[in-house]
């Protein structure tokens, strides 16, 4: 197909053609080196902490909300303690656009830049634990978390039964 391409096209664009070509049919395979490729797989560990932890640590990526007096800095955190997007309203880029960075507007806007970022690094559920009271702050700026794409619940892990379980399902995809 490409050599039948390559004739049709003129000399400046048949270089690119020709490259484009011989990547296709070396590249038979793809190796994912993304380290959480097993957690968007549900298949990943997921610690479960000490049962005398009291706030529990059974996630992969948890949201964390921070008010200072000035400030509102919203964060995801992974369980190993590396947080891999944050958003806060001491950006230049945010600050600017607010009228007050703790008012209703700067939540609001929060979780949309948070939503966003979370989408663009791969981030799509999320373990939230974040109390908030009806018509809040907090319960805008989860809203607007969700209509950005984000579940604020994680899937439970997948964990294959042993063919040694008593109660081994016949069809796991039917149960899972």
């Amino acid at each position: 197909m490409c050599v039948e391409i390559l004739k049709k096209v003129n000399r400046m664009n048949r270089r690119i053609i020709k490259s484009v070509c011989n990547y296709a049919t070396v590249a038979g395979y793809v190796h994912n080196r993304n380290p959480r490729n097993l957690e968007k797989l549900t298949i990943g560990y997921k610690p479960d902490g000490w049962h005398l932890e009291k706030p529990g640590r059974s996630y992969w990526h948890k949201i964390i909300l921070e008010v200072t007096g000035r400030n509102v800095t919203a964060s995801v955190q992974h369980f190993s303690g590396t947080v891999p997007v944050t958003a806060s309203t001491k950006e230049w880029a945010i600050k600017k656009y607010l009228y007050s960075t703790l008012d209703k507007a700067a939540y609001t806007n929060l979780g949309r830049i948070l939503g966003r970022r979370c989408l663009e690094t791969g981030i799509t559920e999320m373990y939230c634990d974040l109390a908030s009271p009806k018509g809040g702050k907090v319960e805008l700026f989860l809203n607007e978390l969700v209509k950005s794409g984000i579940s604020l619940t994680e899937a439970p892990r997948y964990i294959h039964p042993k063919p040694s379980d008593l109660e081994r399902p016949e069809k796991p995809w039917e149960v899972h």
